[in-house]
């Protein structure tokens, strides 16, 4: 993300604007998967209390989101999502990177993200980034497809003596 960039935790006024956001950047999944994507009904007041939940903004707008929920062996990232004016800027990726700070930050060894099988663009973008799959569930109506990436640790300093 470039220096006009502006990533913070969001706040729970900041819950209307991310509902919006994320209806807007999902909504092209409707066709593909044949239903609203799950994240288009949460309930973001409710969220950005209890799950770690960053915002980009760009120009003072809000431009995407990150919301990360720790596990007991991961960090999770329920969703990412990137304004669709603001898409193909380096944003997701940027997003991704945070997400794997926060993993290293907070001592997880991998990040994780699930997303629908027939998204299979966000599926070879993800691999471009270096997660691999890691297993597919039948849910109702889907098919999820679990993906992970090692949490990069950075080298012990050796002190020369």
């Amino acid at each position: 993300m470039s220096a006009a960039c502006n990533l913070r935790r969001a706040a729970s006024g900041d819950a209307p604007a991310i509902a919006a956001l994320t209806d807007a950047a999902y909504a092209n999944y409707i066709p593909v998967i044949g239903r609203r994507p799950s994240p288009m009904d949460w309930d973001y007041a409710r969220l950005v209390d209890e799950w770690q939940v960053w915002v980009v903004e760009v120009g003072g707008a809000l431009a995407g989101i990150l919301l990360l929920v720790p596990e007991a062996d991961a960090l999770l990232i329920e969703s990412v999502a990137v304004a669709p004016e603001m898409q193909g800027r380096g944003l997701g990726r940027g997003l991704i990177d945070h997400a794997l700070a926060e993993a290293a930050r907070q001592g997880f060894r991998a990040l994780r993200l699930y997303t629908n099988a027939k998204l299979t663009e966000n599926i070879a973008m993800y691999r471009r980034y270096g997660f691999h799959e890691t297993r597919r569930q039948e849910m109702d109506d889907r098919t999820l497809v679990h993906m992970s990436i090692d949490v990069p640790t950075r080298p012990k300093q050796h002190r020369r003596g």
